[in-house]
């Protein structure tokens, strides 16, 4: 069993792709550097991300995948799905060794489980768009904090650039460390400790503008007010809006006193 160690990042994963072929490297696991040596009795190859080969990689890639499909490949990474590298690797291996399109071969495996997780990073897409909530700052930068179960502030940058262009903002994941920055030209990425204490009234003393506290409440009122009680379908409400998002929803939190 070889250990193919790479840092983390769908160029560093396209470069080990490129590597499994050049050294003729088998039976394939993939580790982040983080990870890396829990597996014993394994020989390791260390990846150096190379643009250059990941390039290679990508361009034989586009010719034979539709252009859904390519972009599909990415969506499919940031899934974050247990051995999602491996299946990629599989799916990779398909593509290569047939002259057709095998987007929809679902016979086989690889392809029925990528197909699951750009499912899954698609809907998480989806959910924030709807879900961030923004709070403002005293030096006018508005921030939101979100926890997906995927990686998807790639997938949503161009959304809240163009919805938000008159506007500076940053969204934190916390669950990554990472964050998205918007300083009304560009978006880019930063990496920082934040702090994550939000329902504090003294947090939001220190650094929220002095009205953020007024239109948060009266969110929660208005959310509260259009809320028709004998209509209210917890289940569904739930479908649509998992509990595991509520800590980062303002309506979900409590009046800040």
């Amino acid at each position: 069993m070889t250990e193919v160690i790479y840092d983390g990042t769908y160029e560093g994963w396209l470069t080990a792709i490129f590597e499994v072929y050049e050294f003729k490297l088998s039976d394939i696991v993939f580790a982040k550097n983080e990870t890396s040596g829990t597996l014993l009795f394994a020989t390791s190859h260390l990846v150096v991300t190379d643009i250059s080969k990941a390039k290679r990689v990508l361009d034989g890639l586009k010719l034979r995948l539709s252009a859904e499909g390519f972009s599909n490949m990415y969506k499919a990474f940031l899934s974050e799905l247990p051995d999602i590298e491996e299946t990629m690797f599989q799916f990779v291996q398909h593509v290569f060794a047939n002259t057709k399109n095998v987007e929809e071969d679902f016979s086989n495996n690889a392809v029925w489980y990528l197909r699951k997780a750009i499912r899954l990073t698609r809907k998480e897409a989806h959910r924030m768009e709807a879900f961030v909530r923004f709070k403002l700052t005293k030096d006018q930068l508005y921030y939101a904090i979100i926890e997906p179960d995927c990686d998807v502030l790639p997938l949503i940058e161009s959304h809240f650039k163009n919805r938000y262009a008159d506007q500076r903002w940053l969204i934190y994941d916390a669950k990554r460390k990472y964050g998205i920055y918007y300083d009304l030209e560009n978006v880019a990425t930063i990496e920082l400790q934040f702090n994550m204490k939000v329902t504090s009234s003294k947090y939001l003393n220190e650094i929220c503008d002095e009205q953020e506290e007024f239109f948060q409440n009266l969110w929660r009122r208005y959310f509260s007010s259009v809320t028709i009680e004998s209509r209210k379908n917890m289940k569904l409400h739930i479908q649509h809006m998992p509990k595991r998002y509520w800590k980062n929803l303002i309506e979900k939190i409590p009046n800040v006193n």
